[in-house]
């Protein structure tokens, strides 16, 4: 033993012992075979966090409360894998207006490869510690070589892409070795597109960027960031379901009235609600995220942040037929 830490030594459990370590916690499992399927293809260690809020935590062994049934935790895994889609279904949109309206702005006002010239990007950044930092223009590039898959010193044979459009650019072009940036965002991640919006050195370029979102440059640079965090989750199957956000939406100035706290997912339901009302004003995102909470009514919305009467509030736009279960 060293300090407090000691050697792991838990064995591995096949999914039978899996389940019947539960069921001596006191788990029902009416229905054995679907419960050992859903370990063998879901997990273990995966569901586990769907069970904690069935178990009681301060007693040995945490054994699960009277009642609860293998289908409880199965519904609340399913209930946050239909959220982390209804979830990319906006963020893809996001996405793609936000590279849109970049691309658009920067192209038209200084060339197809603005993006190359370290002179468009901050020479230094807030850091952590508020401290300044500079901005490595050359590391942008690197990180955008890696994302494209390519090289800037690779010869021209090796440098074949799969993307039709891209390996046109590199057939019939020598100069600049990367393609114009109407080509490069549409391959990069939204963590680098959050980057690059970001660091652009005038704050006109930013603040015309962001105007056709309705909201100030440094609140969307905010969002961005914390969006590709929420990407980053759903890509990853990670839990959004009672989460704390670790990478916090600010709170915009119009939604003060109504979103009083930023550590939950519903604040970030807001903000996709919010950009969605731009990009694609017919949309019905909105109703389906009320619709999952119907199908899943055992699924507390509170754990995500949302108020009790959040369908009521007039930024959801929600019909008398949301209202009804």
């Amino acid at each position: 033993m060293e300090g407090w830490r000691v050697k792991f030594l838990k064995p591995a459990l096949s999914p039978s012992l899996q389940l019947q370590k539960w069921e001596i916690r006191g788990l029902l499992t009416p229905d054995k075979a679907q419960a050992l399927h859903s370990l063998s293809h879901i997990g273990y260690y995966r569901l586990s966090a769907y069970a904690l809020p069935f178990q009681q935590p301060n007693l040995p062994n945490k054994p699960f409360q009277l009642g609860t049934a293998f289908e409880h935790i199965l519904n609340l895994y399913i209930f946050d894998r239909e959220l982390r889609l209804v979830a990319m279904d906006a963020l893809e949109r996001i996405e793609v207006s936000v590279r849109s309206s970049l691309t658009n702005h920067m192209c038209v006002k200084y060339g197809p490869h603005w993006f190359m010239d370290s002179n468009h990007f901050k020479t230094f950044v807030p850091g952590r510690s508020g401290n300044a930092v500079s901005f490595n223009h050359n590391k942008l590039l690197d990180q955008i070589d890696k994302e494209l898959g390519i090289s800037a010193n690779a010869s021209t044979p090796s440098r074949w892409h799969n993307e039709v459009f891209i390996n046109h650019y590199f057939t019939k072009y020598t100069d600049p070795y990367l393609p114009p940036a109407w080509m490069v965002f549409e391959l990069v991640s939204l963590g680098t597109l959050s980057r690059v919006f970001a660091n652009l050195n005038d704050v006109k370029d930013r603040k015309a960027v962001a105007m056709p979102f309705g909201v100030d440059e440094h609140v969307l640079v905010n969002w961005l960031h914390s969006l590709s965090y929420l990407r980053n989750l759903c890509a990853h199957h990670g839990r959004l379901w009672n989460r704390q956000i670790v990478i916090k939406p600010l709170i915009a100035k119009k939604h003060t009235a109504f979103l009083k706290a930023n550590s939950r997912f519903y604040a970030m339901a807001v903000v996709l609600c919010d950009l969605l009302r731009t990009i694609a004003p017919h949309s019905s995102w909105h109703h389906r995220v009320s619709e999952l909470f119907y199908h899943f009514p055992q699924v507390p919305s509170s754990s995500m942040g949302f108020p009790p009467d959040w369908r009521r509030e007039p930024f959801w736009n929600l019909n008398h037929l949301d209202f009804v279960i």
